[in-house]
């Protein structure tokens, strides 16, 4: 029989093994649910999900809509990077994680963008919406309008920031689809969510999201969540040369734990995912093509709300002759590297062999009942004989391209007002030229200059005068065009993607 100590210790001992039992069970029942998605980035393609359309705490993931809005603001004139903030109580009150900021001080909104972008701060988050919308309420109404928009039939906002409340929800599909719109309908801002720190005016903050981006190749966003109901989000994206996955992950265990699936996920996509595709833009939200305030710069000028159709590119009909009768080696010039020569040369051949896409243009219906008389920011399109591309200058030449004269044409008829539909573009605002185009990341400069030469022989027109640049990150070479306007590079990507190849905008703002 056992003695009386003895039974006193393990009757204890049994006490502390059902009190562990009891205290972690609960926890592991409110463990959050996890979900999942994977999509190809340039055609939306849904690659794998798992309990996609299940509605969860969405956390930070929020801020993502938040920064869209506050970029569509911007774009719309309704607030600019330099306007002055005054941080009201309420922000300056919102919990961890935050910027600091406090109540009756004024700071730019780019300092707060980047904030909210790179540090996911909730005061931020709050200071944006109430100094787009005059209250968080109002910007919520303005949140949920864009996600129906969108197409995100599952989600909720009640607030800018993503603390848990009761009805503000979402699932991996929207998340995605939202990740999706940050990508393609902002390119100029996407740069903020890779940042791995950025300048905040009053502090210096470091993304939540660094360990994931130094460790994943290709790694460039977008944004982290966590709360105790939700769990441990992520809404990462990463680009391998022409392709882009995004991944949403819901309810991972803890940061260690989330970032392995979205890894492992991650590089499920790019296995699954077709090495060439077409990029389909997601169409913009109905809210970015009404019109303007009033208070827009008059050389721009909007004839409706929405577009009723956009023309696709028109071929340019390929050369008469055969293009090995075209190219003919130049006797007189010194001899120059094979390898570089073989290139240039094969970059000219595919320049020749592929058609040249005519720009963008976008066909409005005008108003029935009223007749807009042209001004010096309304162009009509006009048929044009096709553009022959420009010849290399004679130092740079390695091969000698035959002119062909173009066929002499007659003038365009005159364009009368009720003609039909018509053809409205925009002339340049922008006398800056900051801005490029990226086209990929390869793994060695050698493929990023060959690339950045074949684009170029492509699009002579519109990439005339950039500066081709090489820049070499931790997970790769980007091939660059630098020393474009707004306008020019915006144009370039979009003939580039028509074409299938991958393009982003880079520029200085934000």
């Amino acid at each position: 029989m056992a003695s009386r100590p003895g039974q006193l210790a393990l009757n204890g001992l049994y006490l502390f093994a059902f009190l562990i039992v009891t205290l972690l069970a609960p926890i592991r029942a409110a463990a959050a649910p996890y979900a999942a998605m994977v999509m190809d980035a340039r055609t939306g393609e849904v690659l794998h999900s798992r309990n996609a359309d299940t509605r969860l705490h969405p956390a930070s993931l929020t801020k993502m809509m938040t920064l869209y809005i506050a970029f569509q603001a911007i774009e719309r004139g309704e607030i600019t990077l330099d306007t002055e903030v005054r941080i009201s109580r309420n922000a300056a009150s919102e919990p961890p994680s935050k910027l600091g900021v406090r109540a009756g001080q004024t700071i730019r909104l780019r300092y707060l963008l980047r904030a909210a972008a790179v540090k996911s701060a909730n005061d931020a988050a709050t200071a944006i919406g109430e100094a787009i919308s005059g209250s968080e309420e109002a910007f919520a109404t303005r949140m949920n309008r864009t996600a129906r928009a969108m197409g995100m039939r599952n989600t909720t906002f009640h607030n800018a920031h993503g603390l848990t409340q009761s009805g503000h929800l979402s699932t991996a599909r929207d998340m995605s689809v939202l990740g999706r719109h940050v990508i393609y309908d902002f390119p100029q801002y996407y740069n903020l969510f890779s940042r791995r720190t950025a300048d905040a005016g009053i502090a210096t903050v470091r993304h939540t999201n660094r360990r994931w981006l130094d460790a994943y190749e290709g790694g460039d966003g977008i944004k982290t969540g966590y709360t105790r109901a939700a769990g441990f989000n992520l809404v990462a994206s990463a680009q391998r040369g022409q392709e882009r996955i995004i991944v949403t992950v819901f309810g991972g265990s803890s940061t260690t734990a989330r970032n392995a699936r979205v890894t492992e996920l991650m590089d499920m996509g790019f296995n699954r995912a077709p090495s060439r595709a077409t990029i389909r833009r997601p169409n913009p939200p109905a809210a970015m093509l009404t019109s303007a305030p009033a208070t827009q710069s008059r050389s721009t000028q909007r004839r409706s709300g929405l577009v009723s159709r956009s023309l696709r590119p028109v071929a340019r009909p390929l050369p008469t002759a055969p293009v090995a009768e075209i190219l003919v080696a130049a006797a007189e010039e010194p001899a120059v590297d094979n390898v570089l020569n073989d290139a240039i040369n094969a970059a000219l051949v595919e320049a020749m062999a592929e058609p040249e896409v005519a720009p963008e243009t976008v066909v409005v219906e005008a108003p029935a009942e009223t007749a807009l008389q042209p001004t010096t920011s309304t162009l009509i399109a006009r048929d044009t004989p096709a553009v022959t591309p420009h010849l290399r200058p004679a130092s740079l030449q390695t091969t000698t391209v035959a002119a062909v004269e173009a066929p002499a044409t007659a003038p365009p008829a005159a364009v009368v007002a009720d003609a039909g539909p018509e053809v409205v573009t925009r002339i340049s605002t922008s006398g800056g030229r900051h801005w490029g185009v990226n086209v990929g990341r390869y793994n060695s400069r050698y493929d990023a200059e060959r690339v950045l030469l074949r684009v170029a022989l492509n699009e002579m027109s519109t990439l005339d005068g950039a500066l081709r640049r090489v820049v070499q990150r931790s997970g790769g070479f980007d091939a660059n065009f630098m020393g474009l306007s707004r306008e020019g590079a915006d144009l370039a990507c979009r003939r580039l993607q028509a074409r299938g190849t991958t393009c982003f905008m880079i520029g200085s703002e934000g």
